[in-house]
């Protein structure tokens, strides 16, 4: 298992808010919370479905590991990549005491991967993609992906909607801050988020795509979209959602209800993420596609 030594010039790079924002270790015990287990059952549902059924993947801003280590218990060849010493940390320590560990813990970004050309089948870009604030900076991740990518490969990006923040943040009681609603109204208007608050329900710097927009980036990127899909739907609104999760049978009852309308175009922008599928072309499908 490989753990590079920091890299200066990443740690540079990388806004140090966000930086700080998940130094404090939030972010480990974030999917297992009742109400967010909802994001990871639906994402590893959606990759059970779309990623192949064996190969190298590349979790890139994977975190603590917790789709890297199940998909390394799947039989996956798992390199996890991650700019967050602490994520680095946990990630080695539950992989060091896993029954199939991760095949290396890489200091990344996105934007320089840490991986040869052509050496994954899969790659996951289930965050970076909103704390790239500058499209540039995006357009560099998606190349990344695509040059670390087997002709073939799959790529799967999440994205989070500019639409759903609306909602979520009624939900939560928070428009009593004054502050919230320029948020919202510059999450509207260009996609960008700031949070001057300090209060860290309300997340840290980022970008927030439009579902097409999210699309658009792949397409640019030389990637052939095929599946656009909602990941949570507008099931983080329901009052009663952790109580439903606990229960196998209505757990089981809502998974289902959101899978059924899951690529719905004008539901989409409910969903708190958005999930892309796409793959890089084959040199035999461009040559088709060249000659059309």
């Amino acid at each position: 298992m490989t753990r590079p030594a920091p890299d200066a010039a990443m740690q540079a790079s990388i806004n140090p808010e966000i930086l700080d924002f998940y130094s404090h270790g939030a972010e480990q015990a974030r999917l297992a919370d009742p109400r967010r287990r909802v994001e990871y059952l639906r994402t590893r549902d959606i990759l059970t479905r779309h990623l192949p059924p064996t190969g190298t993947v590349a979790d890139v801003g994977g975190g603590p590991g917790a789709y890297a280590l199940a998909l390394a218990a799947d039989g996956y060849h798992v390199h996890l990549v991650d700019p967050v010493p602490l994520h680095l940390e946990q990630a080695a320590t539950t992989s060091a005491h896993a029954e199939a560990p991760l095949a290396s813990i890489l200091r990344g970004d996105a934007r320089q991967l840490p991986l040869a050309s052509r050496s994954c089948d899969a790659v996951l870009l289930l965050g970076p993609l909103y704390h790239l604030t500058d499209a540039a900076d995006r357009a560099q991740a998606w190349a990344e992906a695509h040059r670390v990518l087997v002709p073939g490969g799959v790529l799967a990006a999440a994205a989070t909607s500019r639409f759903y923040t609306t909602w979520e943040y009624l939900a939560k009681n928070l428009y009593d801050d004054p502050a919230v609603e320029t948020i919202l109204a510059r999450h509207l208007r260009d996609g960008q988020h700031r949070n001057p608050t300090g209060d860290r329900r309300l997340f840290t710097t980022g970008y927030f795509h439009t579902p097409d927009d999210l699309a658009t980036e792949a397409t640019t990127a030389g990637l052939r979209p095929h599946a656009l899909l909602a990941v949570e739907g507008a099931a983080k609104l329901l009052p009663d959602l952790a109580e439903r999760l606990r229960d196998p049978h209505r757990r089981d009852l809502l998974l289902r209800a959101i899978r059924r309308i899951e690529a719905e175009p004008s539901l989409l922008g409910m969903s708190e993420h958005v999930l892309l599928i796409a793959h890089k072309p084959t040199p035999d499908s461009t040559a088709t596609q060249e000659t059309r």
